[in-house]
């Protein structure tokens, strides 16, 4: 989708607010050049202060891109965009991120087996002129999955640095029975809408009415 602008990407300073490696494949794989440059912001926002989970995410994502930003202009840097994006799971009114020890990885997972959550992205993409944002929700449905099953995979180590504990593109994914929605979005960048937007805000072109 990003075919008509990316001579003009190409030439520009991107710059990926994340040290996701799953977001940095996903953008690699339809290449876009960028450069990483890790937010250092906090990640302190309390959900329950947020009309939704996509709301908590968006604005979990405008910080780390504003975090960034300012990273950039303490050092008297430039960019041309910038991107930052927070992946959340939640389930029967409660956000679940990353766990914090194995223990805690165990016991989200036993509650999504046999059950269905949703994933969503909020996503901030920044400009010189322009802060764009949207959120991506992707349901989830987990097979019924065994203690022993879930105990194997915890100690594998797999699910600590992911949202919910799990990796729908590794092993993670052999728990799930079915989504509806943007599979990239469960792994950590919702590509269509990303390139969607991404496309919009250098065409100025609704993408709606020209796909």
């Amino acid at each position: 989708m990003l075919e008509p602008i990316m001579d003009s990407l190409d030439k520009q300073r991107v710059v990926l607010a994340s040290s996701s490696p799953r977001r940095k494949d996903i953008l690699r794989q339809i290449g876009l050049k960028f450069e990483i440059i890790p937010s250092n912001y906090e990640e302190d926002l309390n959900p329950d202060n947020f009309a939704t989970p996509s709301d908590f995410a968006v604005a979990t994502a405008v910080n780390k891109v504003n975090e960034v930003h300012e990273q950039l202009i303490a050092k008297s840097e430039t960019y041309d965009v910038l991107i930052g994006v927070d992946t959340i799971v939640h389930m029967n009114g409660k956000v679940y991120g990353k766990p914090k020890d194995e223990e805690e990885a165990f016991k989200v997972l036993k509650l999504f087996s046999g059950n269905c959550h949703t994933v969503y992205s909020g996503v901030c993409i920044r400009t010189p002129n322009k802060v764009v944002t949207f959120s991506e929700g992707t349901k989830v449905y987990f097979g019924d999955i065994t203690d022993k099953v879930i105990e194997a995979y915890v100690k594998s180590g797999d699910p600590l640095d992911k949202a919910g504990g799990y990796g729908i593109q590794v092993k993670g994914g052999s728990f799930i029975q079915k989504i509806e929605g943007d599979y990239f979005n469960v792994v950590g960048l919702p590509l269509y809408s990303f390139c969607k937007h991404l496309l919009e805000i250098y065409t100025g072109e609704d993408q709606k009415n020209i796909l």
